[in-house]
């Protein structure tokens, strides 16, 4: 509705909304950035506008390039939760954090918002079949979105994707192919490129080189967050990091509602990363310049598969974000997502996957690093839900207790695994 133009990060060559761009033609890997009519927009969305409109992802319209609400694919995602996390902040010592939980979400994590918009797009271009390299979450939402809008579905996804997110594929659906990922290079984006630039599909990942619409879905969170801090800017944001697709849209909400006048400043914002795969954070420790990040030398070693990207494709944005925003890296183990894990689960009842722990994991290591004040308005995003990968929550657990019918066998249960009633 407000989109003015589409700009090609790397050669700056335009396109129109009306030419239904994908990619930039010299496929050079620049994502096309949508630039929007802010003054227009300005005239239109106030406050007090937005206060009236149902509280979901879709009370930003002006500020997302799908043309009209005809061609609108929803599933109420969006207007997630911002909780304030009371027994996890006062264990850290912090006495404003809080948690967006986009487990929330209709299929169970943040890209519903971007494959949203994706789906709304290609409903707009007339496209039939779509195709996403994914290792499972963004998959899984495309799938979703494709089912409504009657769109084919076709998934590539890593061999050791889990079998909860394949489940989920295959129930809406989509037509599902594992591939082998035996070195650096990701396989599954090799083979949906052929899809698209052989065959005519849409494409449709959640990294904005090969699709630029469904980066503009994840801004909405930065967006809610303002509005749920009454129209307070957060210190700082942690952001689990894998392509920076998700860095780069938060960055982008904060800088649509700053040049809409509705925020004077930006958060920190913080990309975190898995030991085993951490090519932007380690490019933002080297200073590099934004399109001269190496990706990663082999193939991703870490629990948050959701995080394996082992190419940042919107690192260059992401970086951009970290140093605007005089934000930083932070890089995780493994051991400390788990702790995440069962620390937002068993202080503030949130079951997230590895990849959606990240975040708090990169905050408290960032606290031991002496990165965080204690009286700072901190936001760690919680990007997916731990029913995404049972299987690795049950390794951390382990089974339960099985016992007969019998009160003498329960209670030394009880004292045996759990200590006294």
């Amino acid at each position: 509705m407000y989109v003015d133009k589409l700009v090609c990060s790397r050669c700056g060559r335009e396109y129109s909304l009306l030419e239904k761009p994908l990619m930039c033609v010299r496929k050079d890997l620049g994502r096309l950035d949508i630039y929007y009519n802010y003054e227009e927009i300005s005239r239109i969305l106030t406050r007090d506008v937005l206060e009236k409109r149902p509280f979901n992802m879709w009370r930003y319209l002006e500020l997302l390039p799908v043309p009209s609400r005809d061609y609108i694919v929803s599933l109420g995602e969006g207007g997630s939760p911002l909780l304030k996390a009371m027994r996890l902040g006062e264990k850290l010592g912090l006495r404003n954090l809080y948690l967006k939980d986009e487990t929330r979400n209709p299929t169970g994590s943040f890209k519903d918002r971007a494959m949203s918009v994706s789906i709304s797009m290609a409903l707009y271009f007339n496209y039939k079949k779509a195709v996403i390299a994914s290792s499972g979450n963004a998959a899984a939402s495309l799938a979703a979105y494709g089912a409504r809008a009657n769109i084919e579905v076709y998934a590539l996804v890593p061999h050791f994707a889990s079998r909860s997110k394949i489940s989920q594929l295959l129930m809406y659906g989509a037509k599902v192919i594992k591939i082998r990922w035996l070195e650096a290079e990701d396989p599954t984006v090799k083979m949906m490129r052929i899809l698209y630039e052989k065959y005519g599909f849409y494409l449709s990942p959640s990294f904005g080189v090969f699709n630029p619409y469904q980066v503009e879905g994840p801004k909405t969170i930065s967006m809610e967050i303002i509005e749920q801090l009454q129209w307070q800017t957060p210190d700082q944001v942690f952001i689990p990091t894998g392509a920076a697709s998700l860095l780069t849209g938060v960055y982008k909400g904060f800088r649509d509602f700053n040049k809409l006048g509705f925020i004077d400043k930006y958060p920190k914002l913080i990309a975190v990363q898995p030991e085993g795969n951490h090519p932007l954070v380690r490019a933002w420790r080297e200073r590099v310049d934004p399109f001269n990040i190496k990706p990663w030398e082999k193939p991703p070693q870490t629990i948050a598969t959701g995080l394996e990207d082992t190419y940042p494709w919107d690192g260059d944005m992401g970086l951009r974000a970290l140093y605007d925003t005089k934000g930083y890296g932070i890089v995780v183990s493994d051991e400390e997502i788990v702790k995440a894990m069962k620390l937002l689960a068993s202080l503030e009842g949130i079951f997230a996957e590895p990849s959606g722990a990240a975040g708090l994991a990169g905050l408290i290591k960032a606290i031991e690093e002496k990165l965080v004040d204690r009286d700072e308005i901190v936001v760690v995003l919680v990007t997916g839900h731990g029913l995404k990968d049972v299987d690795i929550a049950m390794k951390i657990t382990s089974e339960p207790p099985t016992i007969n019918p019998s009160e003498e066998e329960l209670l030394n249960t009880i004292k045996t695994y759990y200590g006294s009633l």
